[in-house]
C-alpha cells in the first residue's frame, strides 16, 4: 500500500483523531493534577517533618524540593522529570515514587481487570437470559426481580459493598479472607465489590439492547424460518446487542478503576488506590500526583482500546465519522 492511500485510508484519522485527543486528555489530567493537589490546605513538608518540626529545617526541606519556588518554575521541573522517568520522591519515606508505581501498579490492574471481564462475562448472558424470558410481557414476577435486584445492586457505592461482602462472606460465614493480598481467594472479596454495581449496570442496559433487537425484522425472519432459539440468539441477537454492550462498559470502566481507591482501602489491598488514600491523609505531593497520573492515564488507554475494538467491531459507526 502507497504512502498517500495509506494517508487517505478510513483507519489512519480515526487513529490519528483517538490519539490526538488521548493526548490532549493526558495534557489536562496532568495539569489539573499538578494544580488541584497544589490547592489542598496544609504544609506538605510540615506534615512530613512533624508540627514540631524546627521552621528553619522546614524552610531548607522546602527549598530543597523546590517547593518555595513559584508555580510555574514548579510545573517546568515536573515535566522535565517526566520527560526523563522521574515522578519524584516520596515527602513521607523518602522512596523514589517511580518504585513505588512499579511495585503496586499491577495489584491494581488485578483486580480492576478481573472486576472488568467479571462484569462482561456475567453482564451479557445474564442480560439475554432475561431478555428472552421476559420478552413480550412473559413472566413478570421476574422481570420485577430482575428491576429491583439490579436497581438496588446499581445504585450501592462501591465501600458499602466491599464492606456488607467483608461482613457476610469473611467476617459472618468465614469463607475468605477479610483484607490483604495472601492467595487466590484474596482476590475474589475486592473483584466482586468493583463488579457488582458496574454488572448490575451493564445486564441492564445489555436486557433493553437486546429487546430492541427481538423486534427486528431480521430476527421475526429467522423466526420464520423456524431457527433454533440458541441459534437466533447467538448468531443474531448476541452480536448485534454487543456493540452497545461494549461502548456502556467503556463508560463504566472508569468509574471501576476509581473505585479501586476506596475497595484497596477497605481490604488493605497493596495497590495504587490504598497508596493514593494514605498521600491524601500525608500530604504526601509526589506520591499523589504520580497515583492520579497514573490512574488517569489508565482510564484514558483503556478507553482508547475500548474504542478501537468498537470500530473493529462496527467500523461504519466510528471509523468514517467526520
Amino acid at each position: 500500500m502507497s504512502l498517500p492511500h495509506l494517508l487517505r485510508h478510513p483507519w489512519t484519522g480515526f487513529l490519528a483523531r483517538r490519539t490526538a485527543r488521548l493526548l490532549i486528555s493526558l495534557g489536562v489530567v496532568l495539569t489539573a493534577s499538578f494544580a488541584m493537589i497544589r490547592l489542598v490546605p496544609g504544609d506538605p513538608v510540615r506534615a512530613a517533618l512533624g508540627v514540631d518540626a524546627d521552621p528553619a529545617l522546614v524552610a531548607a526541606r522546602r527549598q530543597q524540593l523546590g517547593l518555595d519556588a513559584p508555580f510555574l518554575a514548579q510545573y517546568r521541573h515536573y515535566l522535565g522529570g517526566l520527560l526523563h522517568g522521574d515522578l519524584g520522591t516520596s515527602l513521607v519515606t523518602g522512596t523514589p515514587v517511580a518504585e513505588l508505581v512499579r511495585t503496586r501498579l499491577p495489584a491494581t490492574l488485578e483486580i480492576a481487570g478481573l472486576a472488568f471481564l467479571l462484569t462482561l462475562a456475567v453482564a451479557l448472558p445474564c442480560g439475554l437470559l432475561a431478555t428472552v424470558r421476559t420478552h413480550d410481557g412473559r413472566h413478570p414476577r421476574s422481570e420485577l426481580a430482575f428491576t429491583v435486584v439490579t436497581a438496588g445492586l446499581a445504585g450501592v457505592p462501591d465501600f458499602v459493598l466491599a464492606a456488607g461482602l467483608t461482613a457476610l462472606l469473611a467476617v459472618g460465614l468465614q469463607l475468605l479472607p477479610v483484607a490483604g493480598a495472601a492467595g487466590a481467594e484474596s482476590f475474589v472479596l475486592p473483584v466482586l465489590a468493583l463488579a457488582l454495581a458496574p454488572t448490575a449496570v451493564l445486564v441492564r442496559i445489555v436486557r433493553v439492547e437486546a429487546l430492541k433487537v427481538l423486534d427486528e425484522d431480521y430476527l421475526r425472519t429467522a423466526r420464520a424460518k423456524r431457527l433454533s432459539p440458541a441459534r437466533r440468539h447467538l448468531r443474531h441477537t448476541a452480536p448485534n446487542t454487543a456493540t452497545a454492550a461494549l461502548t456502556v462498559a467503556g463508560s463504566l470502566l472508569p468509574a471501576m478503576i476509581a473505585g479501586t481507591v476506596l475497595v484497596e482501602r477497605v481490604f488493605a489491598w497493596p495497590g495504587l488506590g490504598s497508596a493514593m488514600a494514605q498521600s491524601v491523609v500525608s500530604q504526601d505531593y509526589p506520591v499523589l500526583q504520580a497515583m492520579v497520573l497514573i490512574l488517569g492515564s489508565t482510564v484514558l488507554l483503556c478507553g482508547l482500546l475500548v474504542d478501537v475494538l468498537l470500530a473493529v467491531l462496527d467500523p461504519r459507526s466510528t471509523i468514517r465519522e467526520s
